[in-house]
């Protein structure tokens, strides 16, 4: 926060002498709990790229990676208070302690498959949800990344709606998501990331909900190597910056940075939903997981749905969740 308020300080010493801002030279810090490898990553340094290559003036990048600077909740609040961590990949449900609507964009069963995922991310469907991030959390959105599949990973095996009865699984913080396992007959605790594998080695829970990339990347197979093939989640990660920290940007280099982050989330997109499928094969063909095939999913998408309804209506956004549906 230091360096970069001395920054500022110096843009506005070079407005008032005459100076273009343009010329000012601008680090952002970024973070990523994860390695140069995953799709996270690879988007960011994507996303820096196209920055770079958009505006016309100096601005470099300090992208810290495998959770240096601790894990996504963590991200949030440095976010909105605009220190530490300037841009990043977040979970909407990470964000819900400051804006309780936008875990609606990531909810459970929320698109039928990946054409209308992409097809929603792709439009100003969503706009209303980055509206309230920005004034309840000083957090913009600037893409969409996203694309893995959830599924279920557990200790033992779960592959009908009986052996989901009671299953103390791990999920998200978000209201949204115990809710939804809730309604299929789950036992949900939010616990936090970083502590998953210890809760599930030490049976504190029996497994939790995930994409392949992070069960592979985390070596959660480790503990839970048992998949379900639930599907229920096509995941949002919104590319994301500091309100305080991009508002005191350039104007140019605010709209490099909202060009970038819209074809740097179509990159990720593309990137994760593609490789969702080759990471869960490379970890049967190496044994580490045993797929399973669920039976009773279209029983849970008639039990969620209600679930779904009355969280829209208690935001005001029946009409957002038409749309979508819609689309």
């Amino acid at each position: 926060m230091f360096n970069f308020s001395l920054k500022m300080m110096a843009v506005s010493a070079m407005l008032l002498s005459g100076v273009s801002i343009a010329q000012a030279d601008v680090t952002l810090r970024g973070a990523s709990m994860f390695d140069e490898e995953h799709a996270f990553t690879k988007t960011l340094r994507e996303f820096e790229r196209l920055v770079s290559d958009k505006y016309d003036g100096d601005v470099s990048f300090d992208l810290r990676l495998n959770g240096e600077l601790g894990v996504e909740s963590d991200y949030v609040t440095y976010l909105n208070q605009g220190v530490a961590v300037d841009y990043t990949i977040l979970a909407p449900s990470n964000m819900a302690v400051f804006s309780e609507s936008i875990p609606l964009m990531d909810m459970p069963f929320l698109f039928r498959d990946l054409e209308h995922w992409n097809a929603v991310l792709s439009s100003d469907a969503l706009k209303p949800l980055e509206d309230d991030l920005r004034e309840a959390a000083g957090i913009v959105i600037v893409g969409y990344h996203g694309g893995g599949v959830r599924n279920l990973a557990s200790a033992k095996p779960i592959t009908n709606m009986d052996d989901l009865s009671g299953h103390r699984m791990r999920v998200m913080g978000a209201p949204i998501q115990a809710q939804t396992f809730a309604a299929v007959g789950a036992a949900p605790s939010a616990i936090a990331y970083n502590e998953v594998y210890n809760a599930i080695q030490t049976g504190v829970i029996a497994g939790f909900e995930n994409e392949a990339a992070s069960i592979q990347n985390l070596k959660f197979y480790e503990v839970a190597p048992h998949i379900s093939l639930t599907q229920h989640t096509i995941t949002v990660r919104p590319i994301v910056m500091s309100a305080k920290i991009f508002d005191a940007l350039p104007d140019s280099l605010q709209a490099a940075i909202m060009a970038a982050g819209a074809e740097a989330g179509a990159f990720g997109r593309a990137l994760e939903s593609g490789q969702d499928g080759e990471k869960l094969q490379a970890m049967i063909d190496a044994g580490q997981i045993e797929v399973h095939d669920f039976a009773g999913r279209e029983k849970m998408l008639e039990m969620v749905q209600p679930v779904q309804d009355a969280y829209a209506a208690e935001l005001g956004a029946t009409e957002l969740l038409n749309n979508v549906r819609g689309m």
